[in-house]
């Protein structure tokens, strides 16, 4: 039994990611996403009349677009009787949110099962993109006044690339510490038959060959575009253990924000991520430390966002992340397991849906040849969400997943 008895739990996962997620035309969000809460309810052993909550989730660079307001919102697709349906997100932390939220209604009576599911089709849009002669994915959200525009950062690699300049000049990281997180993750990767570069092998040779995309960082250093969908169920432990397969623990959640209260260009905030207020909280609710964690599934947007966690969360002192992580720490055989999907780098990016789905997965023991020796507790991060631009990174959560 855990120090602080968990109240809630996750009983169901549906994905419609990697193979699944059919590149057609008419394959929208809303239906992928549908389909995603459908395989949810079914794999917790419910049914479609037990679901009486949902909550949409979205997020994007700045917080920018999930799925539009709907027309016909999955829970009138799939005829769920919902007491309630509602949207959050922002930037990576989209599940996080999305759980938080469904605690609340579960706290006060107004739900008892509660699907938290997210959508997205940024690759189908950038290829809309390209049939217009252009590269990249159009924005409808760019706002008057937005200073990226102006210093020429139309872009989130633009914005992230101060992070891995600033550590590289401070702190002496290479090039080669930043591809080896690529090389570990394309390592998991080629584990997970739904992850979006499974037959593409990466060594740290074919990395320094790659073309350098925004110094400092090569093609690998930035994450994949992905269509899909995740979703998940939320309700209480003891209702939980009534269902067909065991309940994925809610241990503790945190958030950090680095949006208040400090300077966009301060030097400080390239040089580490709003990681202690979130880590301090979840872990404080868990009662557990960081080194009960079995596996870590980290928001990776850019290589260089995984340096600064394993530092802030004090895996290595600040600094040392880049020679750390090339003793190959984090990749299969390595003794601090990190995304073991092979992550928003080299599985699918649903913002932490990725990092959720993958927990629930270990812990329950249904990760086939990725799967880790009788993991107990997994760590999920988000991060992002900028409230100013360029280069506010700001945002930053933690969630703590266990099982008995």
């Amino acid at each position: 039994m855990w120090p602080v008895t968990p109240t809630y739990a996750l009983v169901g996962l549906g994905m419609i990611v990697g193979p699944n997620a059919t590149y057609e035309p008419g394959h929208t969000s809303r239906t992928m996403e549908a389909e995603a809460a459908r395989l949810a309810i079914q794999d917790a052993g419910l049914k479609r009349e037990d679901i009486d909550g949902y909550v949409h989730v979205h997020g994007g660079p700045r917080s920018g677009r999930g799925m539009s307001e709907p027309t016909d919102a999955p829970p009138r697709v799939l005829g769920l009787p919902v007491n309630f349906y509602y949207r959050c997100g922002r930037g990576g932390s989209w599940g996080t949110f999305g759980l938080t939220t469904a605690l609340s209604f579960l706290q006060l009576g107004i739900a008892k099962y509660i699907v938290v599911a997210g959508s997205r089709d940024d690759w189908s849009r950038m290829q809309r993109t390209k049939e217009q002669g252009f590269v990249g994915q159009v924005s409808e959200n760019r706002p008057a006044g937005n200073f990226a525009d102006s210093f020429g950062g139309t872009n989130a690699v633009t914005m992230h690339s101060f992070f891995a300049s600033r550590h590289m000049a401070v702190y002496g990281s290479k090039q080669e510490h930043f591809g080896s997180v690529a090389v570990q993750f394309r390592a998991w990767a080629n584990k997970n038959p739904l992850a979006r570069l499974n037959h593409r092998t990466l060594s740290i040779e074919d990395y320094l060959n790659s073309p350098v995309h925004v110094w400092p960082y090569h093609l690998p250093d930035m994450c994949v575009t992905s269509d899909g969908a995740v979703a998940f169920i939320v309700t209480t432990l003891e209702r939980a253990r009534d269902l067909p397969k065991a309940p994925i623990q809610v241990l503790g959640i945190g958030f950090g924000d680095a949006g208040g209260g400090q300077w966009w260009d301060g030097p400080a905030h390239y040089e580490r991520l709003p990681v202690k207020k979130a880590k301090e909280a979840a872990f404080g609710q868990a009662g557990i430390g960081i080194h009960d964690v079995s596996c870590r599934q980290l928001y990776d947007c850019f290589t260089g966002e995984v340096v600064f966690q394993m530092e802030d969360y004090g895996y290595c002192e600040k600094g040392e992340g880049g020679p750390w992580i090339a003793e190959g720490h984090l990749g299969p055989g390595g003794d601090t397991p990190t995304n073991t999907s092979g992550g928003l780098l080299a599985g699918y990016h649903m913002a932490d849906l990725t990092g959720i789905s993958e927990s629930i997965l270990q812990l329950r023991g249904e990760a086939g040849d990725r799967q880790l020796d009788n993991p107990k507790v997994s760590m999920v991060t988000g991060h992002g969400g900028e409230l100013i631009s360029p280069g506010m990174c700001s945002i930053h959560s933690t969630l703590l997943l266990g099982r008995d």
